[in-house]
């Protein structure tokens, strides 16, 4: 049964959908069966796997409608090893439609539930934005991987973001947790950074992964040539992190039905402010 993870946070470009399809990348290189689902209208994360959103005859609006099953909306990203339920415009008109719907928060839900047994991991590339589209996400997942930069804004959309799953979890998905946070994007250099990871760990303790990744102009090049950076330049030291985060997310991570049992209401989180002691380590 596959794990089913969103890739979510209420801040945008925070590198949300780098993550969404470099993890899937990733997991593919180190063996694992890899749907990844877009769910933001944009279609970044179709693209960025090498496949035309344009061209795209049934996607995920098909399936949030039920007017396609996952398996015939679904596509095969070959050069990244890796299954894709693509999005295009025709999402963002995918909300208005659904408000009137039955089960409008939970159609990505039962449709998943027909590939579950397919896959050993299911990506979420969720929106910015608390919208019909992310509940559907959030609904269906056993948990929540959040990309954080290490900056003091992001503290603060944290703390939104949190929130909000506790909320979902109340009411709507009792399995939903917190997996654990990513630092992206991470410059060792600079002193506000090396500060504000400290009070992730401090506050988050093991939801906070080992893995850091670094800023990495291969990563930021790749997806111009529709491509994750893991497959563009398996070489570069943003690739090899990610690679390294997929093999430390299968080795931590319990069997799905373990995820699935009741899991408790994430912690609350208020961390202090950070104070920064060296303002010419920005």
């Amino acid at each position: 049964m596959a794990k089913i993870f969103c890739v979510a946070n209420q801040k945008g470009g925070v590198g949300k959908t780098t993550t969404t399809v470099n993890l899937a990348a990733g997991l593919a290189k180190v063996g694992q069966r890899v749907l990844m689902i877009d769910l933001d209208p944009q279609g970044n994360a179709t693209m960025g796997s090498g496949i035309d959103k344009r061209r795209l005859e049934t996607t995920v609006y098909d399936v949030l409608l039920e007017s396609a099953s996952v398996t015939e909306a679904k596509v095969r990203a070959e050069k990244c090893g890796y299954d894709v339920l693509g999005a295009n415009r025709e999402l963002a008109g995918a909300e208005v439609e659904m408000v009137a719907l039955d089960r409008r928060e939970k159609r990505l839900r039962t449709a998943l539930a027909t590939v579950g047994a397919e896959y050993d991991f299911i990506l979420i590339d969720c929106p910015p934005s608390l919208s019909l589209l992310t509940l559907n996400g959030l609904c269906c997942a056993h948990g929540v991987i959040v990309p954080m930069q290490c900056e003091y804004f992001a503290l603060e959309g944290l703390t939104d973001l949190v929130n909000t799953i506790k909320q979902v979890h109340a009411n709507l998905n009792k399995n939903l947790q917190i997996i654990g946070l990513l630092r992206i994007m991470f410059d060792p250099r600079i002193t506000l950074q090396q500060q504000v990871s400290e009070q992730l760990k401090a506050h988050f303790g093991d939801k906070v992964f080992d893995t850091v990744i670094p800023r990495n102009v291969r990563l930021a090049e790749a997806p111009s040539y529709g491509l994750p950076g893991v497959i563009f330049d398996p070489a570069a030291r943003g690739s090899q992190a990610f690679v390294a985060f997929a093999e430390e997310l299968v080795q931590k991570m319990p069997p799905a039905s373990a995820l699935a049992g009741a899991a408790p209401a994430p912690a609350p989180m208020a961390p202090p402010p950070v104070a920064v002691q060296d303002p010419q380590g920005l």
